[in-house]
């Protein structure tokens, strides 16, 4: 009897690649606010930047097409009395972004298509609810003018941007700060980890817990958590000897994980990025020089590993282009947009296909292509 020894994947081959000198974005002075969030939000117009700025906060929007130097004069978004913590560009309008800072407000701005020739300082609507800044920001991935806020008054709200008004607002359910929120794929539930090392399933409609885990990761360290599309939840945190680990958990079954892997021992907190398509979580630590990806499956052991981009200079943030967004003619499945201290890199995730060869002669005026295909072994008799 022949054993299968290799796992099959599609995405077992699965490379990071980062951009040319050419395509990334130069001169650009990333905020140094000590705040775990992602600093970049990117979509398929706009490339936005968490950056240095006197007197408030500031962030900058680039379109995508305006790589190279950018100038040191280059228009910024400037609004907010106190540093800008985390930007969120809506899913259903890509001229819409949100801004939430230090100074207890939430901003929604719209972004011309053309380049401003001055600082964009009047947003559509201020959010104002929070008594404490405000760190984490997440637009509703299905309804239209719903975004969500959490603060270090440890207090959720959910907005009608259209109106300004709160929706809902959670606001007993947390005994301390809020490490991170995120919206499962169609919007009914949310998973949100906190400093009390609580892993929480938040039904926002009946406004009450549904299932939660105590010491999910038994560290002090933040910890973070995705849903995946198979309803389970991934989680990074760190161990009680500070090592860093992730998990999968069932929301129907918290007593035991359908995973947990202890991997390196790093001070950085891992953020996850979740592509629903092809199943994998992309591991970015902040401080860290590498990308770790990982595909999820109903196949022990649930998690595997797949590969590790790295390169020289550590990352102080991370922008996720969203699906829609990629090159898929160029088989591109992920980019990533890395922030270095006075630059931003693209780094861009492929699958390898079928391998294919040109050869030219300077005889004939046309180019011979050779395909090679790998023909699975005959059996022998």
């Amino acid at each position: 009897m022949s054993r299968r020894v290799v796992r099959q994947s599609k995405f077992r081959h699965v490379f990071g690649q980062a951009a040319k000198a050419d395509q990334a974005y130069e001169d650009i002075r990333v905020s140094k606010v000590t705040w775990d969030s992602s600093f970049c939000a990117v979509n398929p117009k706009f490339l936005a930047i968490i950056v240095e700025a006197g007197g408030g906060g500031a962030f900058i929007v680039l379109p995508l097409a305006k790589t190279g130097r950018v100038d040191k004069n280059y228009p910024l978004v400037t609004g907010h009395t106190a540093p800008v913590l985390d930007i969120d560009w809506c899913p259903h309008n890509d001229n819409v972004i949100a801004s939430a800072s230090d100074d207890t407000t939430v901003m929604v701005w719209q972004i011309p298509d053309y380049t401003p020739v001055r600082n964009i300082t009047e947003p559509i609507i201020t959010l104002e609810g929070h008594s404490k800044r405000v760190g984490i920001l997440s637009w509703h991935p299905t309804a239209r003018n719903v975004l969500l806020s959490a603060g270090g008054d440890n207090v959720i709200i959910i907005w009608n941007v259209g109106t300004g008004e709160v929706l809902l607002s959670l606001d007993d359910m947390h005994p301390d700060v809020i490490h991170s929120v995120c919206w499962n794929s169609n919007g009914s539930l949310l998973a949100t980890t906190c400093k009390d090392k609580t892993l929480r399933i938040v039904d926002p409609r009946k406004g009450q817990v549904v299932a939660e885990r105590f010491a999910a990761h038994e560290g002090m360290r933040p910890m973070r958590a995705v849903f995946t599309r198979q309803g389970h939840i991934f989680t990074t945190g760190f161990t009680r000897m500070s090592q860093r680990e992730l998990g999968l958990w069932d929301p129907n079954n918290f007593e035991e994980p359908v995973a947990l892997q202890e991997m390196d021992t790093s001070n950085g907190v891992l953020l996850p990025f979740y592509d629903a398509d092809s199943s994998i979580v992309y591991l970015c630590g902040k401080g860290d020089s590498s990308i770790r990806y990982f595909e999820i499956t109903d196949e022990p052991p649930f998690v595997h590993y797949l590969n590790t981009f790295s390169s020289k200079e550590p990352q102080r943030g991370m922008g996720f282009m969203p699906k829609r967004g990629l090159d898929v003619s160029k088989c591109e499945i992920a980019r990533f947009y890395k922030l270095h201290e006075r630059k931003c890199e693209p780094i861009i995730m492929t699958v390898p296909r079928k391998v294919r060869l040109s050869t030219h002669s300077r005889s004939q005026t046309c180019s011979k292509t050779i395909y090679i295909q790998i023909h699975p072994a005959r059996s022998r008799p």
